[in-house]
């Protein structure tokens, strides 16, 4: 049973990695991931058949105590999974009446304004103190003006930083220590202990500012990218009985109709049954260009109709379409972290309480040792260690930085499944190709027809036509295409698909002919195994300009007819921006006959071709090569068929074309360009690279101020004004660049 919940006013990183380890120890939960980036929880929670509901709410009130006993502010709102019903949906309606949205929001909205309000009032207060310490006002005829002055200053900071105090108060009592709020209220009442009043009050103000900023920066960030994904249509408008209706899209059956007007998303993947008009893909494929669609063209759901009004039938169900694959691709991504946000993940747990203890020792161990060492100034410099010391600025933006790479690479048309993969792509070394449908467009044309002696052109095409009949496979199509023929389907009482050799059935004849003949239709190997006779070899490999299909019936070699296909307009340029990027090896692997393979690796420039290879033969030589590959960089395999899909997941990175790709292979694949343009990998490692350059900036960036803040605090040069920056400044600067990565390099615009 896998459910979502919306973290709504999740805002520290720290708190999130810490609710995701409390869920996932839960009895009965499988699996848990919390993405900072998106405020969504995933879990997975173990119920073979679906019907343990009174356990899995069980299960989420544990949940929803951990988050609230972690971040009290945050609300768990349960939500349906793109594309299709939560399994156990019944759980997530009972889950949702034990916390109300709309209250919490309300609840939520009323608590804003008491902190705006009582921030005000703390910021008056903290004037009037300032005014104090520079004598605009003059206690000296008051008895007690220190104790005003303090009081003032008490107050401002009590109203200004209250929450944080309480936050670390209670936290201490669950165990959970070292954290921000701690390591703030620890520095600002030190500060007060030493006489340091308007600095105390200063730090925590110039943190609650800061704080808000940089809350400010990553929700904007967070609706930058959900902006790019809003393509998650909303009704559809089904015909029923003659009428047009509103209903949701996962209401649509398949082979019903719906009416798509002008200015609409088109909400399920179909087929135009009646009208015309240009559709605006720039969602899924990040194309510019309008697609001109009319009767008998596919659509896909998530594409905008621009003009005229669309009748369509419906190919697939909403929870299988193309709108709802990629929303979940997306926002799945998150819970496949880079390796370099699990270090600093695991980093952050040690470095701050190491600077803890740091600070403890330059506070109280100089002034027993070094003589005429004051107590308060080493104090000082320990509270500075305290407020540089926490490293929000790393755990915010490296997962922000990973999900704007991603989002950006959505908007161009690649799709990326986590940022593991993202991070994978900036080392390369090797990259192997499938060649139909990858390399080439896939669109075959028959060009020859050479019938064996005594047959005609006809006989052959019937006969390779009922072979392909029952096959939807770009070659097969072209054979059908050439016959020009229906075939009748009761003519064909068996079907047989050998893997990378071909097809055999059985014909029933009815045009005179011997009845049940056993026909043959594939590469020269499946004739050869079969023994058939007749078969003029030679001749056959004569032909080097395209691919060839051997047909035999009873034994017999009946001819061979040619394919042709066409390079891909971008591949050629794919190859050679490859070779730029720094790739070492390229290389293609196909079951075509080794003639048309190579005659294609000459064309493209490719380093090696293997040909005649079987779907486990792929799996094989891409081991070899990855074995043998100069470097110690990953191994990319790019496909798009059913046959690719073992490959896809062996490689090191696999990536599926995703406009004729078969689902298996997007499925298995990491990576999956929606346009079938192969020089969208050049765009996909360009847009890695520069999300890994802006992960390296903040961490150099982060972990340089903040040494550098150290030092100077250690040596009694820096003050807590500093500190501050070295916190919540880096943080904020940290984010807006981590925004950056939304911008995808080299995007390619029609």
């Amino acid at each position: 049973m896998t459910m979502q919940f919306t973290m709504e006013g999740l805002c520290c990183p720290v708190c999130a990695s810490k609710i995701e380890e409390g869920i996932r120890k839960l009895d009965g939960v499988t699996a848990a991931a919390l993405d900072f980036s998106t405020q969504r929880l995933t879990m997975e929670i173990a119920d073979p058949d679906n019907s343990n509901l009174p356990a899995a709410n069980h299960i989420i009130e544990k949940a929803r105590g951990i988050v609230k006993q972690i971040e009290s502010d945050v609300v768990m709102v349960a939500q349906e999974i793109p594309g299709r019903k939560a399994a156990g949906a019944g759980a997530v309606t009972a889950a949702e009446t034990a916390e109300d949205p709309d209250e919490d929001e309300a609840g939520m909205a009323g608590k804003k304004w008491l902190r705006r309000a009582g921030m005000g009032a703390g910021v008056v207060f903290f004037i009037a103190g300032l005014l104090i310490d520079f004598g605009v006002f003059d206690l000296g005829r008051f008895t007690g003006g220190n104790y005003i002055e303090l009081a003032v200053f008490l107050a401002a900071y009590l109203l200004i930083g209250g929450e944080v105090l309480l936050r670390a108060f209670k936290n201490i009592f669950r165990g959970q220590v070292f954290d921000e709020n701690f390591l703030m209220s620890l520095a600002t009442i030190g500060a007060f202990a030493i006489g340091e009043y308007p600095e105390g009050v200063a730090v925590m103000l110039f943190y609650q500012i800061g704080e808000a900023f940089q809350a400010m920066a990553v929700r904007r960030s967070r609706n930058s990218i959900s902006a790019l994904m809003d393509i998650r249509p909303d009704f559809a408008n089904i015909k029923r009985d003659g009428e047009i209706r509103r209903v949701s899209p996962d209401e649509v059956q398949v082979g019903e109709c719906i009416v798509v007007k002008p200015g609409e998303k088109i909400p399920l993947d179909g087929v135009v049954a009646e009208g015309s008009s240009a559709l605006d893909t720039s969602a899924l494929t990040g194309e510019a260009l309008p697609r001109d669609v009319t009767v008998g063209s596919d659509v896909l759901s998530g594409s905008i109709n621009k003009s005229g009004l669309l009748l369509i039938t419906v190919t697939r169900e909403f929870g299988e379409s193309t709108v709802s694959k990629i929303l979940e691709m997306v926002q799945n991504a998150g819970s496949k972290k880079a390796p370099i946000e699990n270090f600093i993940t695991k980093f952050a747990r040690y470095y701050t309480p190491a600077v803890v203890i740091a600070a403890a020792a330059l506070a109280f161990i100089p002034p027993l040792f070094l003589p005429g060492a004051e107590f308060a100034n080493w104090l000082r410099r320990g509270l500075v260690f305290l407020v540089v010391s926490c490293p929000c600025a790393l755990v915010i933006s490296i997962p922000l930085s990973f999900f704007g790479g991603i989002g950006g690479a959505s908007k161009n048309g690649i799709l990326v499944k986590g940022g593991n993969y993202l991070e994978a792509l900036n080392k390369v070394d090797a990259v192997v190709f499938d060649k139909t449908g990858t390399l080439t467009r896939g669109i075959f044309t028959v060009t020859e027809i050479h019938p064996a002696e005594g047959r005609t052109n006809d006989e052959l095409l019937f006969l390779a036509a009922a072979a392909e009949s029952s096959s939807n496979h770009p070659i097969a199509l072209s054979i059908q295409k050439a016959y020009g023929k229906a075939i009748d389907s009761q003519q064909i009482t068996s079907y047989e698909e050998i893997a990378g050799k071909g097809i055999r059935i059985e014909l029933n004849c009815s045009n005179g002919s011997a009845k049940n003949k056993i026909v043959l239709a594939g590469n020269r190997r499946l004739l050869e195994e079969a023994e058939v006779s007749g078969m003029d070899l030679a001749r056959i490999n004569a032909d080097d300009t395209g691919t060839i299909v051997c047909i035999a019936d009873n034994g017999l070699y009946a001819g061979y007819i040619v394919i042709a296909d066409e390079v891909k307009p971008d591949s050629r340029q794919a190859v050679a921006d490859l070779r730029k990027l720094g790739v070492r090896q390229i290389a293609m692997l196909t079951g075509d006959n080794r003639a048309a393979a190579e005659k294609i690796g000459a064309q493209l420039g490719l380093d090696a071709v293997y040909a005649d290879l079987l779907p486990h033969q792929k799996v094989e030589q891409l081991e070899a090569l990855e074995q043998n590959k100069q470097g110690k960089g990953k191994l990319v395999f790019v496909g798009d068929g059913i046959n690719d899909a073992p490959v896809l997941a062996r490689s090191d990175i696999g990536i599926a074309m995703g406009g004729l790709g078969a689902d298996a292979a997007i499925e298995a694949a990491d990576i999956v360009l929606m346009t079938d343009e192969p020089s969208k990998l050049t765009q996909a490692i360009r847009i890695a690279r520069r999300t890994h350059g802006i992960v390296m900036q903040n961490v150099i960036f982060a972990l340089g101020v903040k040494a550098v803040i150290l030092a100077l605090g250690a040596a009694g040069i820096a003050t807590m004004w500093a500190a501050v920056f070295g916190d919540v400044g880096v943080a904020l600067i940290a984010v807006l660049n981590a925004a950056r990565a939304l911008q995808a390099p080299g995007a390619k615009r029609s």
